[in-house]
């Protein structure tokens, strides 16, 4: 069985915006919504920089027992959700709900919450049998990674298969991957999928310092995150989530649902080779990237545009030049290739899913969005990465790429025509 798979609607919560109009409006035009980070005083770490989202809970509909049970990266996934149901105009309570999923990713989970309640619990001099001192009676839901799918499944009455996606950066991307199988193989007829993480914390921060992953350019944080740029200097962590629902294609069609794309083709590899290190020769994300492109039956020249995973790291663009031009051959050379993470900062776990949603939006809109702060050429990456301004262009066929800590190498591509027609 080999159905098609469309994407129905597209939920959002970035830094600098949530909600579509919003996330949109800050990616066109090239804004960026990196800054000092206010959630914890982070005097002291080498990287005091991050794209955090303005997010106020109540206002977007959650309660005080929700916000009170769930972890902000939990809290993100429903807000995403709930906006991407709304988009789809899908009615989850006139579909079957065993053949309705959830497939979500998250690269961290709990860390922020379960940060906070270690120094809770095990202060000096707290005894279990005299001290009040005691962890919450939800802290097993940030302890358990599997809390992610199920809270957004249990909300919304999803009884078909739900999985919660670990695989480093890439769990947004895989996230929206294998709910493309479950839906193209005939398990589910609608998939919530997407991914969500709230990193921004001393002790995720303290790790990505501790290897000299993050951007220490604290003075000027609206330009620290600068992809493929000759300066770069690493990433800037960012928090946030995307979800999109999935449908076969009839499916949408036989309620009247409006499709934005397809998702084409999905593939993933692991390099097998170093926790954190990449070959500059590409060949583990090339291997994705065919991989994808062989399920969605094209061909390299056949892409219009690549959502690069563009970290801004040293290592990981040039090994994802070299992969692009190792997949799409002379053809590279003509293909643009943006990051987003230049505006909404690198979210882990959440941002190919949020990259996805940037796809989405680039083929709804026909406009690539810029990879922000690009000023100096690299020689060593040297394709047209769409520096500082939108570029109005005829897209068709979209490629987005992950590269995760751990070896993980995804690739998703979406076509336009296809999804949009009705």
């Amino acid at each position: 069985m080999n159905r098609r798979v469309a994407v129905t609607g597209v939920g959002v919560v970035a830094p600098g915006g949530i909600g579509i109009p919003q996330f949109w409006d800050l990616l066109s035009n090239g804004r960026t919504a990196t800054r000092r980070i206010s959630l914890f005083d982070p005097v002291g770490l080498r990287s005091q920089i991050a794209a955090e989202c303005d997010f106020e809970p109540s206002a977007h509909g959650l309660d005080h027992e929700t916000t009170q049970r769930c972890d902000r990266y939990v809290q993100f996934a429903l807000v995403a959700a709930t906006e991407a149901v709304r988009d789809a105009e899908l009615d989850l309570e006139r579909t079957d709900p065993w053949r309705a999923g959830a497939s979500l990713g998250s690269a961290v989970g709990g860390t922020t919450r379960l940060e906070h309640d270690y120094v809770l619990v095990s202060a000096n001099g707290a005894r279990w049998d005299v001290d009040e001192r005691r962890a919450e009676p939800s802290l097993h839901r940030a302890f358990t990674p599997s809390t992610l799918a199920s809270a957004v499944a249990e909300e919304f009455g999803v009884h078909g298969p739900v999985q919660t996606v670990s695989t480093g950066c890439t769990s947004g991307l895989d996230a929206v991957g294998y709910a493309y199988h479950s839906i193209s193989e005939g398990r589910v007829d609608v998939c919530l999928a997407g991914a969500a993480d709230s990193p921004i914390s001393p002790i995720t921060m303290a790790c990505f310092d501790a290897i000299k992953a993050t951007s220490p350019n604290n003075d000027d944080a609206a330009h620290a995150s600068r992809p493929f740029d000759a300066h770069r200097d690493g990433f800037v962590m960012g928090e946030g989530a995307a979800v999109l629902v999935l449908e076969e294609l009839e499916h949408a069609r036989a309620r009247g649902a409006r499709a934005y794309c397809e998702i084409a083709g999905y593939a993933t590899y692991g390099n097998a080779y170093h926790m954190t290190g990449l070959t500059k020769e590409g060949l583990e994300m090339s291997r994705a990237i065919d991989g994808a492109l062989a399920q969605a039956r094209l061909d390299g020249r056949d892409i219009d545009y690549v959502n690069a995973h563009g970290s801004g790291t040293k290592q990981n663009d040039r090994h994802e030049t070299a992969a692009v031009k190792r997949s799409l051959g002379e053809h590279a050379y003509a293909t643009p290739m943006s990051s987003i993470k230049s505006m909404v900062g690198h979210s882990l776990g959440a941002i190919g899913s949020i990259e996805v949603a940037a796809c989405v939006l680039a083929l709804s809109h026909q406009v690539i969005p810029p990879t922000a702060n690009y000023e100096t050429p690299d020689p060593e990456c040297d394709l047209d990465y769409v520096p500082r301004v939108a570029r109005e262009r005829s897209l068709r066929h979209v490629l987005s790429v992950g590269s995760g800590f751990g070896g993980f190498q995804s690739a998703v591509v979406l076509t336009g025509p296809e999804g949009r027609r009705q």
